[in-house]
């Protein structure tokens, strides 16, 4: 079988299209990522955290270091606090810290790590609410309703973009100006300016958990996606950006783009596993799997061509489930819930729960997988409709109706929504709610009366008469 699927160009890298020798200057980097994380920082640890526990390096240190994932509630709480604390004094001291970081690596594990216990804490939180069995736990987070907050998360994140002037010093360097001259005097500091940085992927994350998609691809509007960008050279910070970017763009049915993402990404990843050997590509590596899982649905939404690592892998991993999306209809339903919640992040909720009333607590994953399978619903006949109109350049609604068993009315439904389904608007430059209307498909039909006129038809009739009665009997 061909490595391309399903008639358009290879997903790619993109629209930019970096030189082979940027790429192996991106592997390079990443080299230099797996020996700091295996040596650099085991040494940083080691003369770090020997120093007193109010040595403002050793707090650094701790805050980048990941929390166990068996810790107590109170450990939870005291975590937060050790944050509060840390990022009150680097926000708020009378002038900028006097302080290097080691590198951007370490930068990208602090806001990472933060983001990670608000996100496993207000899971964790939402469940206890929900099951009411446990009054003991419930009456402590009930008396901190602000530990963790969404608030809290959020304040920090926007207070180091604008302590740092990030956004002006990117947007300086767009306009080939000196990034220094906006700056201020603590976005020349490394420690504000990575901290800033990471805080603008860290955002991107947090609007997508809460479920603000496209107030998530907002935050990047002063970020390149290419292989030059700060980002691009921390694996972690990587595979993040593009994961939660292209879960945006598929929430938003932004499909095109979607793939155009999770291939980038994926593509990478297959690139550098051969010296990928810490713990850390142990957790991108498990997620490659769910990124696998959403380009199943992004191609059953939208057929196009994948590249062959991707197609390979998805064949692999995803073969049967994809061969059920592609076919459509009833039978596809539990597939798409299935590979969704394999695939999604893990939503939060952006008040506190009730814990008086546990019934009132609806599970974020459960309210965004309703949206998303009616969705799904709504294009489920899509598959099986365009194999039917592939077939002839013209064919009556009525007998079409009666193939796929639906009332004419319901049919057309069906037929304006699919064609409704083939324009969508595709990012090539600027901010990544941007873009042009494409038609995204190679099929194209009008409705008139009750006939379908279709641009195309590539069968014979006998092979047609054939082919449409063992497909009637498959789909009936």
């Amino acid at each position: 079988m061909s490595a391309f699927q399903q008639g358009m160009a290879p997903v790619r890298a993109m629209g930019d299209v970096d030189s082979d020798v940027e790429e192996e200057a991106l592997v390079a980097d990443y080299k230099e990522q797996v020996q700091y994380g295996e040596d650099d920082m085991a040494e940083l640890d080691q003369q770090a955290l020997a120093q007193a526990a109010d040595d403002l390096q050793a707090r650094l240190v701790q805050a980048a270091q990941p929390l166990d994932f068996q810790a107590t509630l109170e450990a939870k709480f005291q975590s937060y606090d050790n944050y509060c604390s840390l990022f009150h004094y680097i926000l708020n001291s009378e002038g900028p810290v006097e302080l290097e970081p080691p590198s951007y690596y370490w930068a990208w594990d602090v806001i990472d790590e933060f983001i990670y216990q608000f996100n496993t804490f207000s899971t964790y939180r939402a469940r206890i609410a929900r099951q009411g069995n446990n009054e003991e736990e419930a009456q402590f987070l009930r008396d901190a309703p602000n530990t963790w907050g969404c608030y809290s998360v959020l304040n920090v994140l926007y207070s180091l973009i604008q302590k740092s002037q990030i956004i002006e010093q990117l947007g300086a360097m767009k306009r080939n100006e000196d990034p220094a001259l906006v700056a201020g005097p603590y976005g020349t500091k490394n420690l504000y300016r990575m901290l800033g940085y990471f805080s603008i992927i860290g955002l991107l994350r947090v609007h997508c958990l809460l479920g603000d998609f496209s107030l998530a691809l907002k935050t990047l509007d002063d970020i390149e996606l290419n292989k030059k960008a700060m980002f691009a050279r921390v694996m972690a910070a990587h595979f993040t950006t593009y994961y939660y970017v292209g879960f945006s763009y598929m929430m938003m049915r932004r499909y095109a783009d979607a793939l155009r993402m999770f291939s980038h990404i994926l593509i990478y990843v297959s690139r550098t596993k051969n010296f990928q050997k810490n713990a850390q590509y142990d957790s991108i590596a498990k997620k490659n799997d769910q990124m696998l899982a959403l380009i199943a649905i992004c191609v059953a939404f939208h057929p196009t061509r994948l590249d062959d690592t991707i197609h390979t892998a998805l064949r692999e991993k995803f073969g049967d489930e994809l061969l059920k999306l592609q076919r459509g209809g009833p039978e596809s339903l539990p597939v798409y819930e299935e590979l969704f919640k394999k695939a999604c992040p893990k939503f939060i909720s952006p008040v506190p729960p009730n814990f008086d009333v546990p019934e009132s607590n609806i599970d974020p994953m459960d309210h965004h997988l309703s949206i998303f399978m009616e969705e799904v619903k709504t294009n489920m006949f899509s598959p099986i409709i365009r194999s039917y109109l592939r077939l002839y350049t013209t064919m009556d609604l009525k007998k079409l109706a009666g193939f796929l068993d639906v009332q004419p009315d319901e049919l057309r439904a069906m037929l304006l929504v699919n064609k409704q389904r083939t324009k969508q608007v595709r990012w090539t430059e600027g901010g990544l709610l941007e873009g042009e209307w494409v038609n995204t498909s190679d099929l194209d039909y009008a409705l008139q009366g009750d006939l379908i006129h279709i641009s195309e038809a590539k069968m014979g009739r006998k092979l047609v008469d054939w082919y449409l009665r063992n497909l009637s009997r498959t789909y009936a």
